[in-house]
């Protein structure tokens, strides 16, 4: 495992089938866009009802760039949607400026939602995740992920794979892709996928997806390279097939 933080358990039994710095407390980078998706939804704001990109959303932290230009008009859902697949930062911190209260309001409702998931060890400053402030622990972070995948939005955005729009700006069609491969894979039952990169978290990536009939949660943090934490991905999988062991851990 290249990954410095890992742990995979059971979804249902809470088993865990293995675990490696699982209590480490690590910036979460754009893992923290699915705590935005829930305080978001747990609104129930309407979904049909348009935000446009503003100067407000550009990334003056980190200086990312981005293809979705300020002035773009876009739905709730679909702004939702490019935040989980796609990671799109502006994205993100649209839905928190287009929250009742603003974002101050916002980023307190996700660290009373972690709170009330007994995410202990966690704090959120920010819904994108571009500061290294947003920290959690892998144990953490099952409890996110578990209850993020209740969510049947949560479920369909974070694992589609690809999404067009014609831009209200120039008239042309835009193309947006997962940030995971492996919801494109045959071979993957995939439920919930999210990555994350900034420099001071790694390359990281959460799944809940179903392995030999058993739903599990895999949590990789702090991995060297986007490739890494999808071989990690599939390493676990691997093992998890081939392995007497983790089979009976698993359940």
């Amino acid at each position: 495992m290249q990954s410095s933080a890992v742990l995979v358990v059971n979804e249902h039994s809470g088993e865990v089938i293995y675990e490696k710095n699982a209590d480490a407390l690590l910036p979460i980078a754009s893992i923290t866009k699915l705590m935005t998706a829930m305080v978001t939804l747990d609104a129930r704001l309407p979904m049909n009802e348009l935000i446009t990109i503003s100067d407000d959303d550009v990334d003056t932290l980190k200086h990312t760039s981005s293809r979705l230009a300020v002035g773009t008009s876009l739905t709730r859902a679909e702004v939702l949607l490019l935040a989980l697949m796609s990671s799109e930062n502006r994205a993100a911190a649209a839905l928190a400026r287009a929250y009742p209260g603003g974002r101050d309001v916002f980023v307190r409702k996700m660290n009373e939602k972690a709170q009330q998931l007994g995410m202990r060890g966690s704090r959120f400053y920010d819904s994108t995740g571009l500061t290294p402030s947003n920290v959690s622990t892998p144990r953490d972070l099952v409890q996110l992920v578990k209850s993020a995948r209740r969510y049947p939005e949560i479920h369909q955005f974070s694992t589609s794979s690809e999404y067009r729009f014609i831009s209200n700006r120039n008239g042309r069609e835009m193309v947006y892709r997962n940030t995971n491969p492996l919801v494109k894979s045959d071979d993957w039952d995939i439920g919930l996928s999210k990555t994350g990169f900034i420099n001071e978290a790694g390359h990281c990536i959460v799944l809940q997806a179903t392995i030999e009939g058993t739903p599990v949660v895999m949590i990789l943090m702090d991995s060297q390279g986007s490739y890494t934490r999808i071989g990690d991905a599939n390493r676990v999988k691997k093992w998890l097939e081939t392995s007497p062991y983790a089979k009976l851990r698993a359940g």
